[in-house]
């Protein structure tokens, strides 16, 4: 099969929910050893999330948590317990990488913080993804998915503001740690040492305005928003528009393709009169034109628009939901889809790597832990615990 991207790194995940499971997602189908560390009986909270096949709730059987978590070793561990926490300090001892999401005034209480993690492993990176972050006045607030979108101008005063698809501050969070850490991993090559990574989902999504918008603010003080299905005020046809059987992108950013489009429909009277030199000047009818190219379209389906596109080599793209996903031709080339086998669950298909690595392959070699699977393996084959004393803690509510 040969040697992944981080093959021989080793990693610990100690979160809930979405961020730090993603974070160490990546790093798991990359060749990462990465140990899932759940609470004893209830485990991680995406595993009460759901969506259930047959939308029966079941611990085991969570669409996110078995997306999440596959390739990783799953354990049990109350780090609340002294015990619990000796254990975790030893695991940590000849570990690389240290995922976590929880509120920094838990950890600090709990003595696992970086400031005492680094004392027993200096080469230690931690990483710590939460909603703002581990420094400034919002710092011990707790924050959601939600909290950290709104930390994004999506509104103004005569346009009412909407939200990203649901978990997307909990997915850029996840996204920038793992970028963030290979960082670090990479000083840590050059210095020996670790290093802490500070995560705040609140910039992430911030950072997405880009350099644009707030030029576009600090230089005249007008501030960007969503401009609905049109996507640019400025420039004409850009954006999202109706067709016979869904919507579809229109894509204009040269004048050029809108001539190839409009050549492609007919060349009508509408689209070609001499006042329209640029897509600039087209925006000034904006309202007028899109009537008529509605008209068009709406007579037209996305498969037979996007043939006129290819032909014509336009950057045009139907709009697609789950269903045109699944049955992509391009994902399928590319092998996008993964089918995962779970024990609880069956075999079912789910999304898989966003790029390919050509000599250190991205994979999945194992489908995601049931709660404490990985129990014994860990507790006695690598770190000397008897299955004797595996019951006793057990019972005392350790593991």
């Amino acid at each position: 099969m040969g040697e992944q991207a981080l093959s021989g790194l080793k990693v610990i995940e100690l979160g809930e929910f979405v961020s730090a499971a993603y974070c160490t997602k990546m790093m798991a189908d990359l060749g990462a050893e990465v140990i899932k560390v759940e609470a004893p009986d209830s485990g991680d909270e995406s595993r009460r999330y759901g969506p259930f096949p047959n939308d029966i709730p079941h611990m085991e059987k969570s669409g996110l948590f078995l997306y999440l978590n596959s390739n990783k070793l799953g354990i049990t561990l109350n780090i609340r317990t002294r015990t619990g926490r000796q254990i975790l300090l030893e695991l940590l001892k000849e570990t690389d990488i240290v995922v976590e999401n929880n509120p920094p005034r838990l950890m600090k209480d709990l003595a696992v913080d970086y400031a005492v993690l680094k004392e027993i492993n200096p080469r230690l990176i931690m990483t710590s993804i939460t909603a703002f972050g581990q420094t400034g006045p919002y710092k011990d607030y707790k924050g959601y998915d939600l909290n950290a979108q709104v930390n994004r101008a999506l509104g103004s005063p005569y346009r009412e503001p909407l939200t990203f698809q649901p978990l997307q501050g909990n997915y850029q969070g996840a996204i920038n740690g793992a970028a963030v850490t290979m960082v670090a991993l990479f000083s840590r090559d050059i210095t020996g040492l670790g290093q802490h990574v500070d995560i705040s989902e609140s910039q992430c999504i911030a950072s997405l305005h880009g350099g644009a918008a707030m030029a576009t603010f600090e230089f005249t003080g007008l501030r960007v928003s969503r401009s609905g299905h049109r996507g640019q005020d400025i420039m004409w046809p850009y954006g999202i528009f109706p067709c016979k059987d869904g919507n579809f992108a229109i894509i204009t950013l040269e004048f050029d393709h809108w001539k190839k489009f409009a050549k492609a429909m007919g060349n009508p009277g509408w689209a070609t009169k001499p006042k329209y030199t640029s897509i600039y000047a087209m925006a000034e009818d904006a309202d007028e034109l899109e009537a008529h190219l509605i008209d068009w379209m709406i007579d037209h389906t996305k498969k037979e628009i996007a043939e006129i596109c290819f032909e014509n080599e336009l950057p045009f793209q139907p709009v697609n939901n789950m269903k045109d996903l699944s049955e992509s031709e391009q994902l399928k080339a590319r092998n996008f889809f993964v089918e995962i086998d779970h024990p609880e669950v069956g075999t079912y298909p789910y999304p898989g790597a966003p790029a390919k690595l050509s000599k250190t392959p991205w994979r999945i070699d194992r489908h995601a832990p049931l709660l404490g699977e990985h129990n014994k393996t860990i507790y006695c084959n690598r770190l000397g615990y008897s299955r004797e004393e595996l019951v006793e803690m057990k019972k005392a509510g350790v593991i």
